[in-house]
Formats: structure tokens, sequence, C-alpha cells
């Protein structure tokens, strides 16, 4: 229980992960009124804070095995992915019937946007409340981390390599201080004025490897990333499947000219995008060619993505 130091006396069968520092630091600020609602939705919560990167992963995985039949996890994407990811193993569901939770937080909070939720959060502990759950797919992507080490994590939301890896590295390092859409919109149009497409090499299911030129290639449980951009219109979460858009040849001023169509989802209709369904890929470049899974950068590639079909109860 040292792990869990600042949880209160585990006196029900919930608790949740708060990352203070979500949407600036807005998160921390909110949790006492968050709290309120919280425990009038679900009678009793314990609560943990998080402290640095990864932290809610380990906080996720002792809860489970302390008993906690839910875990709600509160902030952004990438802590609904940390807080995930304790309920797995590599590929294996560890607690299969745990209930996963979310109070979107964060800054950008793409996944709540495939399931018409809002940021609300009177409306989120709402949710919380009953019995109502849903079976969902999680990703799963091995890579390499930025120390050259073989890593995993699973995802939930949108994995993707090419510009996509290039601006969430850059959205880590400025932070996402003018909001959502703008942070992105804006790191984007930097990231764009240097980036030039790259090379790689993509094996999908049981096909012969293809060699592209990318300027992004999305690998999509849910539909929805970089701050409200509608990547994967036809991606569901529970169908056992991968959804994959693919952009080659887009530059700084189709961003300019063509956002509108990014976030509209219309952008599956240009020439030079490509979507397809599949199980597992895997890809590789002699560029350094970074990541970004659930909004956060782990590392590059080569990476292998698959999916795990009906692997996480999500709590609606």
């Amino acid at each position: 229980m040292d792990r869990l130091r600042h949880m209160s006396a585990c006196n029900g069968n919930v608790i949740a992960i708060i990352n203070p520092a979500a949407a600036a630091g807005k998160t921390g600020k909110r949790w006492p009124r968050i709290r309120r609602f919280l425990n009038q939705s679900v009678n009793t919560c314990d609560e943990v804070l998080t402290e640095y990167p990864g932290h809610a992963t380990e906080l996720s995985r002792q809860a489970l095995r302390d008993g906690y039949g839910m875990v709600i996890a509160v902030g952004g994407d990438g802590t609904l992915n940390e807080v995930a990811g304790g309920f797995f193993e590599g590929k294996q569901a560890l607690f299969p019937d745990a209930l996963l939770g979310f109070i979107p937080q964060g800054t950008g909070s793409d996944f709540r946007r495939t399931f018409g939720m809002g940021t609300d959060w009177v409306e989120a502990c709402e949710r919380l409340s009953g019995t109502s759950s849903r079976t969902i797919d999680v990703g799963h992507v091995r890579f390499v981390d930025h120390y050259g080490e073989d890593a995993e994590r699973i995802f939930i939301n949108v994995a993707s390599f090419g510009c996509g890896g290039a601006v969430a590295k850059a959205v880590e390092s400025t932070g996402k201080r003018f909001g959502a859409r703008l942070s992105f919109a804006l790191t984007t149009l930097r990231t764009l004025l240097r980036y030039r497409d790259q090379p790689v090499g993509v094996t999908v299911d049981s096909r012969d490897t293809e060699n592209l030129h990318i300027t992004n290639y999305a690998v999509c449980n849910a539909q929805y990333f970089g701050g409200g951009m509608h990547v994967a219109p036809q991606a569901q979460v529970d169908d056992g499947q991968l959804n994959t858009t693919i952009w080659s040849g887009f530059n700084l001023w189709d961003f300019v000219l063509k956002q509108g169509q990014l976030y509209r989802g219309t952008h599956i209709n240009d020439a030079r995008t490509r979507t397809e369904s599949v199980r597992r890929l895997h890809a590789t470049s002699a560029d350094t060619v970074l990541l970004d899974v659930d909004g956060e950068n782990p590392g590059r590639l080569p990476a292998s993505f698959s999916i795990i079909p009906a692997a996480l109860r999500l709590k609606v």
C-alpha cells in the first residue's frame, strides 16, 4: 500500500487516480469540486494523485491487485492511457472483470469525443453511477523507446507515426497553454514548416511489405486525435479492427487551407489520403520516425501494432 500513500482508507470498491498536472494544472485545482459530485455518484470513492510520468500505471495496477472493482482516470488522454495500462501485462488482460472509468479533464481529451461526451465533470460523474458498461478493444504497440530499448504499451485511442509523433514531441516540450485545438494547431504548423514526408516500410496483416513516403500514418482504435481532428471517422472501438489513415504529400499550406476537413473528417475523401481496416501492422524506417501513442511520444520506429479484441470494460 506504500505506492498508494496519498490514498484515503480503503473503504470502497472505487478509486480515482488524478493527474493534478493535467490541463496545465487546472485538474488539481478542480479536483475538490469534482470529488463532491463523484462521491454522490459512486457513494464512496478513494483517491490517489500521480507524481511523475508512468505513475498512473503503477497506481492502477496496485489498486486492481488490492481488489478495487473500478478505477477512474481523472485527467487527459495520457492519464487515461496510463491508468488503462495498469489493467494489462503486455497483451494480457490481468483483471478482465474490472471497470475503467474516466472523467476527461485534459487539454485535448480526444478519446471521449468518439462517444459524444463533453468535458463537464458533473455529467462525467453521473455516467459513472449505475451498472452499465461497454466492452471495447485495445490497441497494442511494440516499439523502440528514447533509450534505444525495446518497449511496449497499450493504446485505447490513436497511435501514429510521422508528423503526429513529431507534433506530440513538440507539444510535450512547449505545453498546451493555448488550449487543445489551438495548441495542437500551432504546433502542427511549426512542425510542418520543417517536416518532409518520411520513408517507411509497412507490412499489413499477411501482405507483402509496401514502401511509402508518409506525412502521417495513424493507427486508430477510436476516431479523434490532435485536439479534435476527426482522423478516422469510420473507426469503432468494438469491431476487432484497427482503422488506419495514411496521409502522403501534405504540407503546411494544406493544413492551413484544409484544416476544416481534418476536423470534420472529410479529409478521407482527399486523393492523398488512404484508409483501411487491419488487425496488425509492422513499420520500419531508415529515418528516425517518431511515435504518438494516445497523445504522448514514447519512442520511434520500428514498431508493431495489433488489436486486442474485447479486452477492456469501460464504464459508460
